[in-house]
């Protein structure tokens, strides 16, 4: 199948319009040397917006004659694109934000190569020292905003979502938006772009035009979520892990919408931090909501959070079915607890450092096929250990589903396997088979073969 593609020379909006020689030289050796693959991978990803896909690899066969590199010039650089999405263009011309993201891309891989990867001023094997690489990333990218009250609420949930449930987020975002909160999510569509796109209306009538629209995405996932032009604030994380954290460090609320097991990994991994004793006296908002018509959902979600971390757990967050305005609500009462709580203890308004992060939520996890089987889903550990664990294991099969390595690794070697107490199993396959029914694994136009197999205690 041909696609239309469009050959460009672009100049960069932003901070990268300004740059020293010795800065535009280690962008050339970025676009010619080892980040070249990376750097191109990620700019395509941005440039297939509105061609969202399931499959990161197919996105790279498409378009594989697509090549993108730094051209230097006396004033800074450009870029130039051949065989380029031609959807990222309208009338040859590119689409502004799409202009802004590309130029997002390029800043963060070559910071983090430059500057946070071997150098020994980032100890990458310490919470401390990877909490202060994922602070470093987000000043540079300049989203941080230090003079301004809480009201950022990041929203997580689906790319694979029903009609229903994104007009549901549009309609929460625009509620937020009404009352001044601004949105950070994973920057796809779906649930990642329905917040969004509400907020700007409530923005737009509140006469708010420095509203924030923040994408966190990371290079093995934006293949598939390509960020959506909304979003006026692009983060490209290293790996799943920091940006995870990302979230957590600068939202000051949290709202999870319908999703599958993208979603499922992001549940587990904040409560896995809200479970931490060391977190026990530290606000973060947590709202689950959907439309009347994901109430079986999110009671599947419950019935697996109590089965397997215990009912205590349920105290740690809200389900709100098909009330905006509650959501709204609930979430501005719960950022203004966050500031008062921020005020009291002296903590910065715009990144979380109080929060306690364990380093098994921090250390990138790779899906490999003997790190998934080696994975403690056992009872006789602590919940948020165990919710840990349970977060990597979702994130291997997020890897097996949509990730380019990931579903080369099911190719050659067969299932990712998954072997834990059948009190955990047990529950486990009823929401992953639940997810598989309801199409929420991949978009409802693919098929879903499972990348996974379950392995209760003393089955063979």
């Amino acid at each position: 199948m041909q696609h239309d593609v469009i050959d460009a020379r672009i100049s960069p909006n932003g901070s990268l319009d300004v740059m020293s020689r010795l800065e535009v030289g280690k962008l050339l050796n970025a676009s010619r040397g080892e980040l070249y693959p990376l750097f191109r991978n990620s700019s395509l990803a941005v440039l297939n917006y509105g061609g969202y896909l399931d499959d990161g690899r197919e996105l790279l066969e498409r378009y594989k004659d697509f090549d993108i590199r730094v051209i230097q010039e006396e004033r800074g650089i450009k870029l130039d694109l051949r065989n380029a999405p031609a959807t990222a263009f309208v009338d040859g011309k590119m689409i502004r934000g799409i202009n802004e993201h590309l130029f997002a891309v390029l800043r963060d891989i070559v910071y983090v190569d430059d500057t946070i990867n071997n150098n020994p001023r980032f100890d990458l094997q310490t919470t401390d020292g990877i909490t202060n690489a994922v602070f470093h990333i987000l000043r540079n990218a300049g989203i941080m905003r230090p003079r301004t009250n809480p009201r950022l609420v990041v929203c997580w949930g689906g790319h694979s979502i029903t009609p229903a449930e994104y007009d549901y987020s549009k309609e929460v975002g625009y509620q937020l938006g009404l009352r001044g909160l601004d949105i950070c999510t994973g920057c796809g569509p779906g649930a990642m772009k329905g917040p969004m796109k509400g907020a700007t209306i409530g923005h737009a009538k509140q006469r708010m035009y420095t509203g924030q629209y923040l994408g966190i995405t990371e290079p093995g996932i934006i293949a598939s979520e390509s960020p959506n032009p909304i979003v006026n604030d692009l983060v490209i994380m290293p790996d799943i892990e920091k940006r995870l954290e990302a979230f957590v460090r600068v939202g000051h609320a949290v709202i999870v919408f319908p999703g599958g097991v993208g979603t499922a990994e992001e549940i587990l991994y904040i409560l896995s931090i809200l479970l931490d004793p060391e977190n026990s006296r530290i606000p973060l908002p947590l709202i689950f909501t959907g439309p009347a018509s994901a109430a079986g959902y999110f009671e599947q979600i419950d019935h697996f959070i109590t089965e397997t971390l215990g009912p205590a757990t349920r105290q740690l967050y809200r389900i709100i079915i098909n009330d905006p305005e509650a959501v709204a609500r609930k979430t501005l009462e719960g950022v203004d607890k966050v500031r008062q709580f921020r005020l009291k203890t002296d903590d910065a308004y715009y990144f979380n450092w109080m929060l306690n992060i364990d380093l098994s939520l921090q250390r990138p996890f790779v899906p490999r096929h003997e790190n998934m089987r080696a994975l403690d889903l056992h009872k006789n550990q602590a919940p948020h250990l165990l919710a840990s664990n349970l977060r990597r294991a979702f994130s291997g099969i997020v890897a097996g589903n949509v990730k380019e390595a990931g579903i080369r690794a099911i190719e050659e070697e067969g299932l990712f396997e998954l072997f834990g107490d059948a009190r955990i199993m047990q529950p486990l396959d009823v929401l992953l088979n639940a997810f598989v029914e309801q199409k929420r694994m991949k978009l409802p136009t693919s098929a879903y073969n499972p990348c996974y197999r379950l392995v209760a205690e003393g089955e063979g």
